[in-house]
């Protein structure tokens, strides 16, 4: 019998948030590989922020998804059949820009298997070692630029990139203000992943507790968010701050224009460097940032948590953790069951 594949395909533009019927799980078979192809079982599928962006037909990065087509997203896989000299079944590979699919088919050269480091788990690969953590490393390091004594503040900080961004900050000697969603978050965050201070953006008053924890001002604002928050945010920039615009999940949802900032002339008296950046910017220089992110993490300068729902028909409704603030960490599906190490 042929085997069957199951694919999440875009039946209609979200408005709002992704309803059900918006996307489809469509069973359909397998074609046979050719020459110089390789095919994948997807392991871990990535939910972001960005998922919800692809979905909408709007000016952005990278086009939309299509009506009818499958649902873009990345994550890890292994190797189930090789036409390719250079792969073989069981490898484990990072399948890039692929699709929301149990099973799908890449040319061999796209292709790179993932380096086995001893006592780090594969979970790493979606986190501090995947694109969540170049966003982390390039974003900071490249546009922050911290030094050693500055304040860091990080919105969305308890999230896979928030998360690392804080981390990265410490080891680079700086004060560290991370802004979450829970007690819980605030707790892990001081407790756990080194940050100077947290606050819980649901029951404080944001504005009173930036003036709080951070006394000389603000640096750097590493910006995933977006809204009332950033304004807050922008108002404490010192001169020369520097701001990193890796996200604004606030508004991904919205179905009317966002206005705003309102602090935005802040930005000019305080002759701040504004930067948006998407990691895919960043992907000739991976290597470098891996080879860092590696360090740190098996020198133990780095925590990570993995927040991982069960099943690829799961995929959809999962998405709404991210923009209600529910998870801790890197966020992930797990499609099918990660191979014997």
């Amino acid at each position: 019998m042929t085997e069957m594949n199951k694919t999440w395909i875009l039946r209609k533009r979200p408005e709002g948030e992704v309803k059900e019927g918006d996307l489809e799980l469509v069973e359909h078979p397998l074609e046979p590989l050719k020459e110089g192809e390789v095919r994948t079982r997807l392991i871990y599928l990535s939910l972001d922020p960005t998922n919800r962006i692809w979905m909408s037909d709007v000016d952005a990065y990278l086009p939309p998804v299509g009506i009818g087509d499958p649902m873009r997203g990345g994550g890890l896989a292994v190797v189930t059949e090789s036409q390719f000299e250079g792969l073989a079944p069981g490898d484990i590979v990072n399948t890039g820009l692929g699709s929301w699919s149990l099973y799908s088919t890449h040319a061999g050269e796209t292709l790179n298997a993932l380096p086995k480091l001893p006592g780090v788990p594969l979970t790493a690969f979606m986190g501090p070692l995947g694109a969540t953590g170049m966003t982390a490393y390039f974003g900071l390091t490249d546009i922050g630029k911290p030094k050693a004594g500055e304040t860091v503040v990080v919105s969305a900080a308890a999230g896979a990139v928030g998360s690392m961004v804080g981390q990265i900050a410490k080891i680079q000697g700086c004060r560290v203000v991370g802004i979450a969603g829970s007690d819980e978050k605030c707790k892990w965050l001081t407790g756990t992943a080194g940050f100077d201070a947290a606050i819980n953006y649901k029951s404080e008053d944001v504005g009173a507790a930036l003036d709080k924890h951070c006394p000389d001002g603000i640096d750097v604002n590493f910006e995933n968010v977006g809204g009332k928050i950033m304004d807050q945010v922008i108002a404490r920039l010192n001169d020369f701050s520097r701001m990193p615009l890796c996200g604004l999940i606030s508004t991904y949802n919205a179905t009317e224009p966002v206005p705003g900032p309102y602090n935005f002339s802040n930005l000019l008296m305080r002759r701040t460097l504004v930067k948006g950046f998407i990691v895919i910017d960043y992907f000739p220089r991976f290597p470098e940032g891996m080879q860092q992110m590696a360090g740190w993490l098996m020198e133990g300068k780095l925590k990570f948590e993995t927040d991982i729902v069960k099943g690829l028909e799961n995929a959809p409704a999962s998405l709404s953790r991210l923009f209600e603030g529910k998870n801790l960490g890197k966020l992930i599906v797990e499609v099918s069951e990660p191979p014997a190490s």
